[in-house]
């Protein structure tokens, strides 16, 4: 018998994290952390209602926090089995989690010293130490290539096109073929190959994620330009909040491209975020060795991430040095969702000018100030106080990359045997819904939306 427990992750875009339970095996596929709304990250603190130091194993589908932030938490609770992953995001992972350490523990510090928490003494959910022995349990592995990670449990990576090393999660447990999508990348990543097809064989479960599952993915490759000419036109400058791993690589070769083609001018760009930068390396690296995942397609002479091009500021001093700038610029900075790190900092100068303009490229969770400002929210509060958002705000579907409605029902027509059970997981609840609809019209599917905690047979 093969259970599926759905601890996180589901009804949200956030904490992933499904227990598979076998007579011989308990394995944790994904150990994400809850961000948004504060009900949410409240779930951060709770204990599993499985015994870490019971788990076998854990399987990541890529590097983002909310797919592999609470392992350093696990490891604090116990946790001593192996972590599997590909190769980059063991790499990536490993940069995105000491960050993340070092934010928890800023985080708790300033708590203590404003003296806003409950607690007297803050603590911080985990720390460097915690993030470091958590790494220390990764097992790397190359995409298509069966590892026995358990006595019943056999796993295979396959591309899923959304970061680096990310990943569809193949997973044969008692001879039960479990397929988790991971997040879908779409079919026309400007550096990624496109998603692998699931094989052909019979599925038992198929989890899949349901983030843009509502919607269709509308802007157009000159909607970038458009609103960068706009703004250097009334002498602004234009933030982007951008993931650090994979956004931030994906805007720089656009704005590249644009001002090669004079479709933009050449405004001075700034990078501003120290795991963004850790990250355009791996990339870099990814590109040198020719990583299984990197399109083959792409023609590219020399670095595509080219230090010439834009300016790096990895100091404090260097990022606090963007602030005095008087003429137009574009700042990426991170966090993509805007719930910390430097560009809130930036945000606070920028948003009370109306001359300037900050482009949202990516999706943005309930509770962020990146989903206010999706909103249309006319102040936010920052670092204590209230600021006016004058500035024009903008969306960029361009540079998602999640796949939309339409493209992960594409990807599932080559499915030639219907999935036992479908689970629709990772989406909000309207998209969720939404998803499920579309997957019964087109494909004559049915599938469940699970609850948060409820366990399924398989």
């Amino acid at each position: 018998m093969v259970e599926i427990s759905f601890l996180g992750g589901v009804r949200s875009v956030t904490g992933s994290k499904f227990h598979i339970k076998s007579d011989q095996s308990r394995i944790l596929l994904e150990c994400g952390l809850y961000q948004g709304l504060k009900e949410l990250r409240l779930r951060n603190w709770d204990s599993l209602p499985v015994d870490s130091r019971e788990l076998d194993c854990i399987v990541i589908s890529h590097a983002h926090l909310d797919h592999c932030g609470y392992l350093p938490r696990l490891v604090k609770a116990g946790f001593s089995g192996s972590i599997h992953m590909t190769e980059d995001t063991a790499r990536l992972a490993s940069i995105i989690l000491l960050d993340s350490a070092k934010m928890q523990v800023e985080d708790a510090d300033y708590a203590s010293r404003k003296g806003y928490s409950k607690h007297a003494k803050p603590q911080p959910l985990y720390d460097y130490l915690d993030a470091e022995r958590a790494i220390s349990l990764f097992r790397p592995h190359p995409f298509h290539t069966p590892v026995q990670i358990t006595g019943d449990a056999r796993l295979t990576f396959l591309r899923a096109g959304h970061i680096l090393g990310s990943s569809i999660v193949d997973l044969e447990v008692e001879g039960k073929r479990i397929i988790f999508s991971g997040d879908l990348g779409r079919p026309n990543h400007p550096i990624l190959a496109n998603p692998d097809p699931i094989p052909d064989f019979e599925i038992a479960a198929l989890l899949l994620e349901s983030t843009y599952g509502d919607r269709r993915h509308q802007s157009t490759s000159r909607e970038l330009s458009t609103i960068i000419n706009r703004t250097t036109s009334r002498g602004g400058s234009i933030l982007i909040p951008a993931f650090a791993v994979d956004r931030t690589e994906v805007i720089l070769h656009r704005l590249k491209e644009l001002m090669d083609l004079n479709e933009i001018p050449r405004l001075p760009i700034y990078v501003d975020s120290p795991m963004a930068l850790a990250s355009l390396e791996i990339y870099r690296n990814a590109f040198e060795r020719k990583a299984m995942d990197i399109d083959p397609k792409i023609k590219i002479d020399g670095d595509p991430f080219d230090e010439h091009f834009y300016q790096a500021a990895r100091s404090v001093d260097e990022s606090k040095a963007i602030a005095k700038l008087k003429n137009p610029s574009i700042i990426v900075s991170a966090s993509g969702m805007a719930t910390g790190g430097r560009v809130v900092h930036h945000l606070a100068r920028m948003l009370p000018d109306s001359r300037n303009t900050v482009i949202l490229v990516g999706y943005q969770s309930l509770g962020t100030r990146g989903r206010s400002l999706a909103d249309g929210a006319k102040s936010l509060k920052m670092h204590g106080k209230v600021v006016k958002v004058l500035a024009e705000i903008t969306k960029v579907g361009e540079f998602s990359v999640h796949a939309d409605s339409r493209e992960m029902i594409d990807w599932l027509r080559a499915v030639k045997k219907k999935p036992r059970k479908v689970f629709i997981v990772h989406g909000e609840s309207d998209a969720g819904v939404s998803f499920q609809k579309n997957l019964n019209q087109e494909l004559s599917w049915d599938s469940t939306i699970p609850e948060h905690g409820s366990t399924h047979e398989i």
